[in-house]
């Protein structure tokens, strides 16, 4: 049943109650682990000079202490990852019902391009445990064959112009109609204001997280790869060629345009966020 506002907002508030709570634990558990990992620093440098017996069996208690104090704060971490996650999708189902019932919020350009940009830099973060298998849309991981997105995530949709062009642009999913086995789905440009009715070939699921590169690099296309990128300020997705991959969970690609208007055919370099990023989609033949 959907929520109502009221509903809406009272489930919003007791997750931020939660998420406070679990910031200060999460600060109280960071201050108590300094104390141990001061001491451990502590011990390391009188290890040089002291290589007893005693000294390292003490050392090796701090790490296992500080290992445990450690998993215990990613841990409430995570959890407090959780409940962010939680006020999105509340956010976002109340959107979804406001556009459904005819209030859609109309968005200028600008701020339209802010909140992509946001939203980008918002994206979970997946950073797996050890052995864990790296989900199905988490970075450069595509989805599985089965996946039906949702409504109101963002795709990648090759639509036809009046002039009978075809490009690739940025929109979200109104529904997913399974007798015909096509999405519609809607410009995510307010100028276009457009809705399309495509077949799943002709749609492809935006990452829902960020593959961390310090822990999941696999996850991220390899230098060199030809994707498919949203220009910067645009709602559109060219072919670019990976140049520099991010270095760090905040790091966006480095990438060359396709341009022949520059003597190498490429663009000078630019930045685009891991969500923005996907795979090249198979020349196979489509239909509307």
């Amino acid at each position: 049943m959907p929520l109502t506002a009221e509903q809406a907002m009272l489930q919003v508030q007791e997750r931020l109650k939660a998420l406070k709570t679990l910031v200060c634990e999460i600060e109280t558990e960071r201050k108590r682990n300094e104390t141990n990992i001061n001491n451990v620093i502590r011990l390391n440098k009188m290890a040089g000079e002291d290589k007893s017996p005693a000294l390292n069996h003490k050392l090796k208690t701090l790490y296992k202490v500080g290992l445990q104090d450690a998993l215990q704060e990613e841990t409430l971490i995570r959890q407090a990852l959780g409940k962010i996650q939680d006020i999105r999708n509340i956010r976002n189902e109340r959107r979804i019902q406001a556009r459904n019932a005819g209030n859609k919020e109309t968005i200028r350009r600008g701020a339209l391009m802010k909140m992509l940009q946001i939203s980008a830099q918002t994206l979970p973060l997946f950073v797996s445990k050890p052995g864990e298998k790296i989900p199905h849309l988490c970075g450069s991981i595509a989805a599985d064959s089965s996946y039906i997105a949702k409504p109101g995530d963002m795709v990648a949709a090759l639509v036809k112009s009046e002039e009978g062009e075809e490009n690739w642009i940025l929109a979200e999913v109104v529904q997913y109609v399974s007798s015909t086995s096509k999405y519609e789905v809607d410009d995510i440009d307010e100028e276009q204001k457009d809705r399309h009715v495509l077949s799943r070939r002709r749609i492809v699921p935006l990452p829902l997280m960020r593959a961390n590169p310090e822990t999941d690099g696999q996850a991220l296309f390899p230098k060199g790869t030809t994707v498919m990128a949203l220009y910067p300020q645009t709602t559109c997705f060219y072919k670019a060629i990976i140049n520099q991959l991010p270095q760090t969970a905040n790091e966006e690609y480095e990438v060359l345009f396709e341009d022949p208007t520059y003597p190498d055919g490429y663009s000078p370099p630019l930045f685009v966020a891991q969500r923005y990023v996907i795979a090249i989609k198979q020349n196979k033949k489509t239909t509307s």
